[in-house]
């Protein structure tokens, strides 16, 4: 929804300061040069990035746009998950959590918590590791080095859609450059003409450097920078699983876990002790 309003705000701001410079609206109306510069950019884009990573930036300027993220409800969710977990093993035993962490989707635990089973990433993640943790072949530091290596290489890879739409945004200036290029090539091949056309001519070439200017730092730069906040968002809520498990793995309790990966969030998404309490104690008379 703020991306819209972002665009929005931009068009606006621009289009009503041209206007009341005493400017023409349909002066900036050259589809010509919005298709060099758009076609030149999309092109680009496939020359440089692998097929995998061009579906990711769908995906991932899908969820923005839909306004996606994680609220407080949602950590919320996670911590009572993984207390409920964390206490399955405590009454039960680790052998309690195998069919849980093998079957992740028939889980009758993960079934309550459907915006964490809907998170490949995070499931994977966390049923990967409960797995090595039921195996009790990896120490805690090993255990940390380990999950270390999985957020990395996630965040990684995770920031390659950002990082190519970033290359795409600083390429932008330069390709409204060529279209301006090619406008004063035209308009050179028709100098003789009437002032009029000339100046229609040479104002369309303008207009595509202003396009190219306009589209890198008012649109698809800040678009990037919007998908590095969304991984950001997510490599945190991967770090708030990762010290519920490093806790867990050295003996410490199920409630006394969670409060670790509490204390690792932002004020405007963590809950409140009293709140994760609560919420823990409704969990245990399921």
């Amino acid at each position: 929804m703020f991306i819209f309003i972002g665009i929005a705000v931009v068009l606006g701001g621009v289009l009503t300061g041209f206007v009341l410079e005493g400017g023409q609206i349909l002066a900036l109306n050259q589809p010509m040069e919005l298709l060099i510069i758009g076609g030149a950019a999309v092109g680009a884009l496939l020359i440089s990035t692998p097929l995998n990573v061009i579906k990711a930036i769908l995906g991932q300027l899908k969820g923005v746009a839909l306004g996606g993220g994680f609220a407080k409800k949602d950590y919320l969710e996670l911590l009572v998950m993984m207390f409920e977990v964390f206490n399955v093993a405590r009454k039960d035993g680790l052998i309690g959590l195998e069919n849980h962490v093998e079957h992740p989707e028939q889980s009758e635990i993960f079934k309550r918590y459907p915006r964490f089973l809907k998170n490949k990433h995070a499931v994977a993640f966390f049923v990967d590791t409960m797995r090595v943790i039921i195996s009790g072949a990896v120490q805690p530091h090993d255990l940390e080095d380990l999950m270390d290596n999985d957020i990395d290489a996630m965040h990684e890879e995770e920031m390659l859609p950002s990082q190519a739409l970033g290359t795409t945004a600083d390429s932008l200036p330069g390709l409204g450059i060529v279209a301006a290029v090619l406008g004063v090539v035209i308009t050179m091949a028709a100098i003789d003409g009437p002032p009029e056309e000339i100046g229609h001519k040479i104002a369309a070439a303008l207009v595509g450097t202003f396009l190219g200017v306009l589209g890198c730092y008012g649109f698809v730069g800040p678009l990037s920078n919007s998908l590095k906040h969304r991984v950001a968002e997510n490599k945190q809520y991967i770090n708030c699983m990762k010290h519920a498990l490093l806790s867990f793995n050295k003996g410490v309790a199920g409630v006394i876990a969670v409060e670790f990966a509490r204390r690792t969030l932002f004020a405007d998404v963590r809950p409140g002790f009293t709140e994760l309490e609560n919420a823990c104690n409704a969990a245990k008379k399921r």
